[in-house]
């Protein structure tokens, strides 16, 4: 998709994010969406375009590290209930507990017991959270090996994304179809009712940003709630210009010789 088709899209779409944001404020909804998915398919792109506009005061970006190898599956479960949305408040998880079914199942980050009683465990905590009235939204975004490869070329030769490589990266490269296949199983095992997984083609990642934002707010309830804005009275004294202490503002960019 050519940027300029893309960027009007998205600010269609920018309107109702914010207006979800309002609702969800007014009405003390918590919002929780699970954005999983492969190295490079567009995680961190897809919840920065949600979260553009949003007051960042009601939506939060949570991005756990690796968790300690000992954690039971109650407890590993137990340390994501801490960022949890308060009422009002969206939550954007930039991966999430699924971390044990996907990349330490398949890089041996975990036993084989574990992953297997992670996922049994998993409906009934999720079923917990949607039980408290929590909306909660799991995407996994697609990724062919190809298009996986050419990103990781980018992201080595972009000095602005290299930080985005870790060793983990470079060897979960030769595991492209173990992870189908532990998708696949967190898939049949996770996939619900009540939590439902929604799967997003990312391969191109500008189609798949507008894709899964219009499902998201395409699955809320009737969030229309005007919003009543500020009546803004004359001055009662003409504008004032800024004065300035004893320190001086630095040159404003780019700074002109005489200015």
């Amino acid at each position: 998709m050519k940027r300029r088709k893309y960027d009007a899209k998205l600010a269609e779409l920018d309107a109702r994010l914010v207006a979800m944001a309002h609702w969800a404020k007014v009405t003390g909804q918590r919002i929780l969406v699970v954005i999983e998915g492969r190295d490079t398919a567009g995680k961190g792109g897809t919840i920065d375009a949600i979260h553009a506009h949003i007051n960042p005061r009601d939506c939060h970006i949570v991005a756990f590290g690796k968790p300690p190898r000992v954690l039971p599956t109650q407890a590993y479960l137990k340390r994501y209930t801490t960022r949890l949305p308060a009422p009002g408040e969206i939550m954007l998880f930039d991966r999430s507990w699924y971390n044990r079914a996907g990349v330490e199942r398949v890089m041996g980050f975990c036993t084989e017991k574990q992953a297997v009683d992670f996922l049994a465990a998993v409906p009934a905590f999720e079923k917990g959270l949607t039980d408290q009235g929590i909306l909660l939204f799991k995407y996994w975004l697609c990724c062919d090996q190809k298009e996986q490869e050419s990103r990781f070329a980018q992201r080595l030769a972009d000095p602005l994304k290299q930080w985005k490589l870790s060793p983990v990266d470079l060897a979960a490269r030769q595991h492209y179809d173990d992870y189908t296949h532990a998708r696949e199983a967190m898939l049949r095992a996770t996939h619900t009712p009540h939590a439902p997984w929604t799967l997003v083609d990312f391969n191109d990642q500008k189609r798949g940003r507008l894709t899964l934002i219009r499902n998201l707010l395409d699955r809320m309830p009737d969030m229309r709630i005007p919003l009543e804005l500020p009546v803004f009275p004359e001055l009662q004294n003409p504008p004032s210009r800024e004065h300035y202490s004893a320190l001086e503002p630095i040159a404003p960019w780019p700074a002109k010789k005489g200015a």
